[in-house]
């Protein structure tokens, strides 16, 4: 069988790719992936005991203020009405996350009105200098250094393996502050999770598009025979893989975060209460808990009801990447960049060659940024294939 189109990689780039390619252009597309699924890190699956959704590769929340990425998705699923929320154990003490009122007023044991902590942040703040050089000085000028010590100081070190005080300011310039009870952790204008679970979401913009879309997993591009076939033939390909894979690595390998992920099936109907339970002190070693029924409450039968005994956590421990772990948040140091520009002055004189995705562009991508990268990219070349 002929491919107008080979797109490496079945995560949202590559199958927004894939399905813009299909439905608007008509042309046939070979997909393939190394991993035995496809969704990419958004993946989930459904555990075998308990029949509970469980995100492969950490939670993955859908939240976004893009309508043209909104309108978009909502052709292959429709949503819940999930609104996401965190919580984080201090020092043996639970507190609302992101840093609201109520943290604040909780921390100090204090009963603040909005006007009042802001200037008691303010004044704690103003021991930052005028000109933060790393991410505890920029990480004190927004929120002072008592809550920075308490909730972002540790848990950063932990989640980098690497020192505030020797991480770029840019990290934690976005901190969000709140003064006022709102705890929702995202503040788009629409959020949710898809209603039938991640996979049943990519698979059917898979089967919008017929018999154009041919998905191929367990696939590699770098040794498979009939892809070196189409790749020796210069087939259009999107290639959504790491960029210094790519190039094999000749400038260097492009640093980043990888993740430890323990899972267990617990003989309890709720283990912590809430989604998400950070972790901001050095001890435990890993930095959060992810309990994913609490992601579906509309879900009310098998496991997912009340008294079902059962449950599913999931212990995230960060490390460092190496050479064969999974990638997952780029570190970009100003060393990364400088690799990443003569990757990238290659890439630009590819004739047939299209990089994309978090991997592709050594980039960190919420999942609508990626969707809206995807849609701008077809709009690119779309009337060149």
């Amino acid at each position: 069988m002929e491919y107008d189109v080979l797109i490496v990689g079945a995560g949202l780039f590559g199958l927004t790719m894939a399905e813009r390619l299909a439905n608007e252009c008509d042309k046939k597309v070979l997909v393939i992936d190394k991993r035995n699924h496809i969704g990419g890190n958004c993946y989930s699956e459904f555990d075998s005991e308990t029949g509970i959704e469980c995100h492969k590769y950490g939670a993955h929340l859908f939240h976004t203020s893009l309508e043209n990425v909104w309108e978009y998705v909502n052709q292959f699923t429709k949503f819940t009405n999930y609104i996401h929320k965190v919580y984080t154990t201090h020092d043996g003490i639970v507190y609302p996350l992101p840093i609201n009122l109520g943290t604040i007023n909780q921390f100090f044991q204090a009963a603040y009105t909005p006007d009042e902590a802001k200037v008691k942040i303010a004044g704690q703040a103003a021991s930052a200098p005028e000109n933060p050089q790393n991410l505890a000085e920029q990480g004190i000028s927004l929120i002072g250094k008592p809550l920075f010590d308490a909730f972002i100081k540790n848990y950063t070190a932990k989640q980098w393996q690497t020192p505030a005080e020797e991480l770029s300011p840019d990290i934690i310039k976005r901190l969000p502050v709140r003064y006022n009870y709102d705890n929702r952790y995202f503040n788009d204008t629409h959020e949710g999770l898809p209603v039938d679970g991640y996979e049943a979401w990519f698979q059917n913009m898979i089967d919008s598009c017929g018999d154009k879309i041919v998905v191929r997993l367990e696939t590699d591009y770098f040794t498979d025979s009939e892809i070196q076939r189409l790749r020796d033939a210069g087939i259009l390909t999107i290639y959504t893989g790491p960029i210094d894979r790519f190039y094999d690595y000749q400038f260097g390998e492009l640093k980043w975060r990888s993740l430890d992920l323990g899972k267990e099936v617990l003989d309890v109907d709720d283990f912590q209460g809430c989604p998400v339970m950070n972790y901001a002190d050095l001890e435990p070693k890993y930095t959060r808990i992810h309990e994913f029924k609490h992601f579906h409450p509309e879900r009310t039968t098998g496991c997912y009801a009340p008294g079902s005994g059962k449950t599913v956590i999931v212990r995230e421990y960060s490390k460092t990447w190496h050479l064969g772990d999974e990638p997952y948040y780029p570190v970009n140091t100003a060393e990364d960049r400088a690799v990443l520009s003569k990757y990238q002055d290659l890439a630009a004189s590819e004739q047939n060659i299209i990089f994309g995705g978090r991997l592709g562009e050594y980039a960190y991508y919420d999942m609508d940024k990626t969707i809206a990268a995807a849609l701008a990219k077809f709009d690119e070349i779309k009337n060149r294939v």
